[in-house]
């Protein structure tokens, strides 16, 4: 079964900030361990794919960097979209090149910011959907994760009636109808998600024919698919980087998610578990390395008096000492520090907002 992976890795990851910055984006960073965010990714995927089966798409601006946290990969397998213009774009355009090489091949988007911890189940789990695929072309299928607490940072996906059911390495999997889509809840509504059974988290993790979703396009955003379709034989040809820059800047800014998949009627997803979470915002760094919620998770060199629960990371080598705080964010940089309650971390992103309407701040960012 020849299935593609398309690792993106363009975002700018603001919710990361004072780290995740325009020239040093959270994917080429080491938030979660040793490695970066990308590298991780990287060598998850490598587990389960050849390397000529691995594509990277990031944004021009971000070319060196990305190209530099994976030497090993095919010059060719990098595709750099012209200019930022969200997912929709990112995906097709991955899609085009894949479709010159092989356009019979089935595909995978990778977050290149997700932190997973059963890398076994992960890819058991995308070959079992890419089987389903296989089964039925003219479908979309969607990775679902089984909610393990109510978080309200994430879509979800309610499922319908049953589809089918794959077996994949001696187990099996479910494959249900999509019903709906629902965006981030408050924390009633994703209370009531969790225990009512039906719902998933949405990853965006997208597995698909790249023939079939390339015409999906025509249906659901004809600006994208005639753009498309004026750059398709200007991919490989020389000096043509200004006209494929501008007939790409003509592409409205749109996700895949809202441009496609809430539009497309032959949609199922998988539910699955294999300890996935979006490392999105500091508090989801923080859950994701703590061992419980009084543990205080450290990066750098801290001392604490009466002082649990909260993430503390020293990039610039000061101590950073705490008395009496709990629940908290505490992140220092060399220009910067951040610090805010744990449960108020999704507002980092408003801290960026407010810093690029500020020109004596943009230095910051």
């Amino acid at each position: 079964m020849k299935i593609k992976a398309i690792i993106l890795a363009g975002g700018g990851g603001t919710r990361l900030w004072p780290v995740s910055r325009q020239h040093t984006p959270k994917q080429a960073l080491p938030i979660i361990g040793e490695m970066t965010l990308l590298r991780a990714t990287y060598a998850r995927i490598r587990k389960g794919f050849a390397a000529k089966d691995i594509y990277i798409a990031t944004a021009q601006s971000q070319r060196d960097l990305i190209r530099a946290q994976v030497p090993s990969l095919p010059a060719e397998n990098f595709i750099v979209e012209p200019e930022r213009r969200d997912t929709a774009a990112a995906i097709g355009y991955a899609l085009l090149h894949i479709a010159q090489r092989d356009p019979h091949a089935l595909f995978v988007t990778v977050n290149s910011d997700a932190y997973v911890r059963d890398t076994t189940e992960y890819l058991r789990t995308l070959r079992a959907v890419a089987a389903a695929v296989a089964a039925t072309p003219d479908h979309v299928a969607l990775v679902g994760i089984t909610p393990t607490y109510p978080e309200t940072g994430y879509g979800y996906i309610r499922i319908g009636t049953p589809k089918l059911e794959v077996t994949e390495d001696g187990k099996r999997y479910d494959a249900f109808d999509v019903a709906r889509f629902v965006e981030k809840p408050d924390l009633m509504t994703a209370e009531r998600y969790c225990t009512d059974g039906s719902y998933l988290w949405n990853p965006t993790l997208i597995v698909g024919s790249v023939r079939h979703f390339l015409s999906l396009y025509d249906t659901h955003l004809p600006v994208h698919a005639a753009t498309f379709r004026d750059l398709a034989p200007l991919l490989t040809k020389r000096n043509m980087a200004p006209t494929r820059r501008a007939l790409f800047a003509r592409l409205p800014s749109v996700s895949i998610d809202y441009g496609i998949l809430e539009k497309e009627e032959k949609l199922f997803v998988i539910p699955a578990d294999f300890g996935w979470a979006d490392v999105g915002h500091w508090r989801a760094v923080r859950d994701i390395l703590a061992d419980d919620p009084e543990t205080d998770v450290v990066k750098g060199a801290h001392v604490g008096v009466d002082s649990g629960g909260n993430l503390i990371y020293s990039f610039s080598g000061k101590l950073v000492a705490t008395a009496g705080v709990r629940d908290m964010i505490i992140i220092e940089t060399e220009d910067a520090i951040l610090v805010c309650p744990r449960d108020r971390a999704q507002d980092v992103k408003k801290i960026v907002s407010t810093m690029e309407r500020d020109r004596k701040l943009q230095k910051y960012l």
